[in-house]
């Protein structure tokens, strides 16, 4: 059992709350008693309203669930389904236009178009890499990766791969920096006169993109560009073995890459009790006062990888100017659903872990707002809090509430606190316009996750009938109306050079010319930002924002109107086709266990909540929640409907177990379940299967949580 302290009504671990009052408080100028008196009025104000919201999401669900069951063996009717939605409260009037009115947003979010980092807050070398992924070597990327369309040879350093790599950054300069009269490719010198880049004596065609330089300008260590509000910093180094070789001296071209990053308490991490939340916060300390440090071993050397410093240069008009060293940092938040036993309160239940992590978080962030120098967050004194799974505008508007009162709590300004909406549950997305209208103070985010959605989609149209194939369902309508009607109404709200309109991850880490091939169509769908498994992906992806001016698009887009409408978004993705073969049902079925098996053994066994996971071809695939969020409700939903049988899918799991113990034999760490299969980590995966029809939304988190909590206690 915790050891619990007494703080005015709250059982507190005693773990959690030594950390709040001896590092998290200190430094902040608020008394400790104030706080947790501050801090037990709003949970044990705003907790039974959380279990209300939660109760509505269940109650519509069991009306949407009855009229399919009513109707089932009939043709869907899909205006009297849009109109039984109106009916019964989940899909909502619009209501009158309007335009967000947040402030004080940072430039990174506000009005530059670039990539996005999503990673576990509670791995600290993870965390680090992403906030310092705000610059990235285009020479490293391309050589260490499959990005020009094969890998470099295995050994020493390859000079006729690294050709390559020098010959496509040039053409990349060429793109986004063109000269008058020559190339980047044919230039021997780069030096600065009268505060004007010049090449070989030819100007730049757009002389304005050039920003500055450090050292000599007649012979610069570096040149600054920009372009689309990007930087690109060209490094000469005679003394270098690439910048020795090349005629201009060029060593590197460095990008602006990561200009923002989210440090997760969500989907990719397993926090399931005080422990787990002290190191979470712990890490979002660090971070938020700029000490957060990780020692790093890399080819024998031992180093304490730390936050970078901010970058000084030479302006072109010779006074000193400053850039941004790390990205812009959100912290994404849990949703309404979980509670967690870190704190109990009054009558013994569990805190809502979301209320928790409002006012812990946004402590935390004090101590970034209180800075007038050195490595901060934001400039513009806000923090930035993603919130995701919430159904519909009364949650944000709950969400938005309980920002309110941590404000006030904390000392803040009101909407100091800006959210992310997250756009991934279908009673968001169909009700999109309303939700940002019930926190229009403080929106500085918005975007769509594939996953999650289907997750969603799946399980609020269980009983409808059985869905396509998991690829058969990607090529629905629904799903390009969820994407394009997403940018429409974040137009029409105003959310373009006031926040951040964000599309998905690229979740195949390996597959660096594949994701250049494709992930280019992010920012042409008019997303300002879309998210990026690594900082080398950063990197690459940034190269997408040099191509697209995604504001200008965006400025076109505005007037065009919406693309898609409700009645779209609101076709289910049922199966049209279902003359399936045996070998295609159990194929689909054994992809999806494999999946499961493959994310869920570490998150129960080791405590990690995201992963690159081997797929059944042996492909790895980042796999967080939302991933198994959608192959466990794909099983459930087939299970329900008749289309494999309960036998059948238990055979298929444990097959695929043995194959995900032979793709973990490596680990020393690993526990197999086979041939046993009666550890927790594989009990799990078969309640989430086999119990996938029943869970909250068809949410991973209850099963994950208890599961995990359970094989800490066995380990006690």
């Amino acid at each position: 059992m915790a050891q619990r302290i007494e703080k005015h009504g709250l059982q507190v671990d005693a773990r959690l709350a030594d950390f709040i009052d001896t590092r998290a408080l200190a430094g902040t100028g608020l008394k400790g008693a104030d706080f947790w008196q501050s801090f037990s009025d709003i949970v044990h104000d705003l907790a039974p309203r959380n279990r209300a919201l939660l109760d509505s999401r269940d109650a519509l669900q069991a009306q949407i669930d009855a009229w399919h069951v009513a109707r089932r063996g009939q043709p869907h009717d899909a205006a009297a389904y849009k109109a039984f939605l109106e009916e019964i409260g989940y899909l909502l009037p619009e209501g009158e236009d309007f335009q967000i009115t947040t402030q004080n947003v940072d430039p990174e979010i506000a009005s530059i178009a670039g990539p996005q980092l999503v990673v576990p807050i509670t791995n600290a070398r993870y965390a680090l890499n992403a906030a310092n992924a705000r610059w990235g070597s285009l020479y490293d990327c391309l050589y260490g990766t499959d990005a020009m369309g094969s890998v470099a040879p295995k050994g020493g350093y390859d000079r006729g791969h690294g050709a390559r790599v020098v010959a496509r950054a040039r053409v990349f300069l060429d793109e986004a920096f063109a000269i008058k009269g020559t190339s980047h490719a044919d230039a021997r010198r780069y030096h600065v006169h009268d505060g004007a880049l010049l090449i070989d004596d030819h100007p730049l065609v757009e002389p304005a993109k050039f920003v500055g330089y450090t050292g000599n300008p007649k012979a610069p260590d570096s040149v600054m560009l920009v372009n689309h509000g990007l930087h690109v910093e060209l490094v000469f180094d005679r003394a270098h073995p690439i910048g020795s070789r090349d005629q201009a001296l060029l060593a590197d071209v460095r990008l602006e890459s990561a200009l923002t990053a989210i440090m997760d308490c969500e989907d990719s991490v397993a926090c399931v009790d005080a422990e787990d939340k002290v190191q979470a916060y712990g890490n979002w300390l660090g971070l938020m006062q700029g000490t957060l440090s990780e020692a790093v071993s890399k080819g024998g050397l031992t180093f304490e990888r730390r936050l970078n410093a901010d970058r000084v240069i030479t302006g072109a008009d010779g006074a000193e100017k400053v850039l941004k060293g790390r990205a812009v940092l959100w912290i994404r938040n849990v949703g309404h659903l979980m509670t967690n036993p870190a704190i109990l309160l009054r009558d013994g239940s569990e805190i809502p872990e979301g209320i928790m992590d409002a006012m812990v978080t946004t402590l935390i962030a004090l101590h970034d707002l209180q800075k007038t120098d050195g490595l901060r967050n934001s400039v513009k004194g806000s923090v930035y809090v993603v919130k995701p799974k919430m159904h519909g505008p009364e949650e944000v508007a709950f969400a938005n509430e309980i920002f309110d009162r941590v404000e006030a709590a904390l000392g803040l300004p009101a909407h100091t606190v800006k959210l992310g909406i997250m756009d991934e549950e279908r009673r968001t997305s169909v009700n999109l316009k309303q939700c940002i209208g019930a926190a229009r103070n403080r929106v500085a985010f918005i975007n769509t996750g594939f996953l999650d959605r289907t997750g969603d989609e799946i399980h609020t149209s269980m009983e409808a009938g059985p869905f396509s194939r998991k690829d058969f369902i990607k090529r629905k309508a629904w799903i390009k109306a969820y994407e394009d009607r997403n940018v429409d109404i974040g137009l029409e709200c105003g959310l373009s050079g006031k926040a951040q309109i964000g599309k998905g991850m690229w979740a195949a880490p390996d597959l660096m010319a594949a994701m250049l091939d494709q992930k280019i169509e992010h920012p042409r769908s008019g997303a300002n930002t879309a998210w990026v498994p690594s900082p080398t992906a950063a990197t690459l992806h940034a190269m997408h924002y040099h191509k697209e001016d995604v504001f200008a698009l965006l400025a076109r887009m505005k007037v065009g109107g919406r693309r898609a409408h409700v009645e779209t978004l609101l076709d289910i993705p049922l199966a049209s086709y279902r003359k399936w073969t045996q070998a295609q049902i159990m194929a689909e079925v054994e992809n999806n266990a494999q999946g499961i098996l493959g994310y869920v053994v570490r998150w129960i066994d080791q405590g990690v909540g995201c992963s690159k996971v081997p797929d059944i071809h042996d492909v790895g695939l980042m796999e967080d929640r939302a991933t198994c969020r959608i192959s466990s409700q794909h099983i459930a939903n087939w299970l329900h409907h008749g289309i494999v049988s309960q036998e059948q899918a238990m055979d298929a799991i444990k097959r695929m177990a043995e194959v995900v113990d032979r793709q973990n034999a490596g680990d020393p760490l690993y526990q197999p379940m086979a041939p046993g299969f009666d550890g927790i980590a594989f009990q799990a995966a078969c309640d989430l299967v086999f119990k996938g029809r029943v869970q909250p939304s068809g949410y991973t988190e209850p099963v994950l949580h208890a599961r995990r909590l359970e094989l800490k206690a066995s380990r006690a």
